[in-house]
């Protein structure tokens, strides 16, 4: 049986205050629910199923580039920062699974499976970092890693795919993430198709080191922190990229990695129709590549993304199944909450997706009714799925409430007293 950080007592006795309201208020949306032909039992049982990774990075205090903050109790290592997500999976029961970045999170891949295994964790994609020097690094990734002019960076970079492949094995992930920060700050800085040309030629032998049952994720990102081109910048350069690569090649779409206004929902959706959707950093932003919290900007376009992925899964879409992980970055809040909240919000915007009557909208697009089309998504989209979120946590003994539950707990100021102050002052993401 998996080890419990939370005291069940605290988890009870916050459920048992909650639990009669709950009652009430499911089986109310359940009656409502059924006035439209829909079972909610149905839709929680498929909630309960929906699971969205946790970025190991995430549980400590993000920054900018201007400063970081640091909060108190933040992770040591990659040890304190499986107990943190333990925390999460504990009160959500949505995210059993943690996403590791090396060399940020390197350590003994047989201790870090002994840790996780404690509390019935497992392990996501691995993510690979070219876009910073490590200590003791030969060779700087400072103008560039895979797609670098020089040969020898380009080889580091390379075999530093394939010891996170290494790390995986063992750990049991199947997957690998590759973003790269490759790209220019002036005109003519680089030369755009060389650089584009080594940069395949780089990911063709990573690729080559994929185990026969792993996939590969590439992710685009317009900008930052190069800032007048970047090698990957956006999801055609992507396509092109998974399709040179091969079948086990996918995209992996970070909803800030767009420009403002960019219809990610459609970018989706043509991903899905060629096969080549590998998954989501889900997150939210106002401006660019913010990393805020899932859904607390634009709820909107998070469930319209999920209604691109409901209707490919409801229709069997030949080569579905992304993987989902949130990415975030926590400057001014806990970041266990904002994780959990994350998880609950990206579980809402499933919930919402299920909700919508697809027979009707095929009619009113079909007959090109554009105003009980988009109607037909707001009845789903304003239906309050709280209750259904809740009961699919109580059915599986998490918290009806996770914030109430985690501060009841006092865990944040617990792992304070234990773990020594971080000092502040630097820039940086995380």
């Amino acid at each position: 049986m998996s080890e419990a950080i939370i005291s069940a007592d605290v988890v009870d006795k916050n459920n048992a205050a909650r639990k009669a309201n709950l009652e009430r208020d499911y089986a109310s949306l359940g009656e409502r629910l059924d006035r439209r032909g829909i079972a909610i039992d149905a839709i929680r049982d498929k909630v309960e199923k929906f699971a969205v990774a946790i970025p190991s990075w995430g549980v400590g205090t993000g920054g900018t580039r201007f400063a970081r903050f640091p909060g108190a109790g933040e992770p040591r290592d990659i040890f304190d920062k499986i107990e943190d997500c333990a925390v999460i999976q504990q009160l959500t029961q949505a995210t059993p699974t943690v996403s590791l970045h090396i060399p940020w999170d390197k350590a003994d891949p047989n201790r870090l499976k002994q840790a996780a295994s404690r509390f019935g964790l497992g392990f996501d994609a691995m993510n690979s970092n070219t876009f910073s020097d490590a200590r003791d690094q030969k060779l700087s990734y400072k103008f560039g890693s895979l797609s670098h002019a020089d040969a020898g960076t380009r080889r580091q970079a390379v075999e530093h795919n394939l010891e996170c492949i290494e790390i995986g094995r063992t750990l049991g992930s199947k997957a690998l993430t590759v973003w790269i920060g490759d790209g220019s700050n002036f005109p003519g800085q680089v030369n755009f198709a060389r650089a584009f040309e080594r940069y395949l030629d780089a990911m063709k032998e990573i690729y080559a080191g994929l185990p026969a049952d792993w996939k590969l994720f590439t992710e685009h990102k317009m900008y930052e922190p190069a800032f007048y081109s970047t090698v990957v910048q956006d999801w055609g350069t992507n396509y092109l990229i998974a399709k040179e690569l091969g079948d086990k090649a996918f995209c992996l779409v970070d909803l800030g990695h767009h420009a403002p206004n960019v219809n990610i929902e459609m970018i989706v959706s043509r991903l899905i129709q060629f096969k080549k959707l590998g998954g989501f950093h889900f997150n939210d932003s106002k401006y660019g590549d913010d990393d805020l919290d899932a859904g607390s900007i634009d709820p909107y376009r998070l469930f319209l993304v999920f209604n691109e992925l409901v209707d490919a899964e409801l229709s069997d879409a030949e080569g579905f199944d992304p993987a989902h992980m949130l990415d975030q970055s926590h400057n001014v809040t806990d970041p266990i909450e904002s994780l959990m909240l994350s998880a609950v919000e990206v579980q809402r915007a499933y919930a919402q997706a299920l909700l919508v009557d697809r027979k009707a909208l095929e009619g009113f697009q079909d007959g090109n009714d554009a105003l009980m089309a988009t109607q037909t998504l707001k009845a789903a989209y304003r239906t309050d799925v709280e209750p259904i979120l809740a009961m699919a946590r109580l059915k599986r003994g998490a918290a009806i409430d996770p914030i109430a539950a985690y501060r009841a707990a006092g865990y944040r100021a617990k792992v304070a007293a234990e773990r020594p102050a971080v000092a502040g002052g630097s820039g940086g993401i995380v």
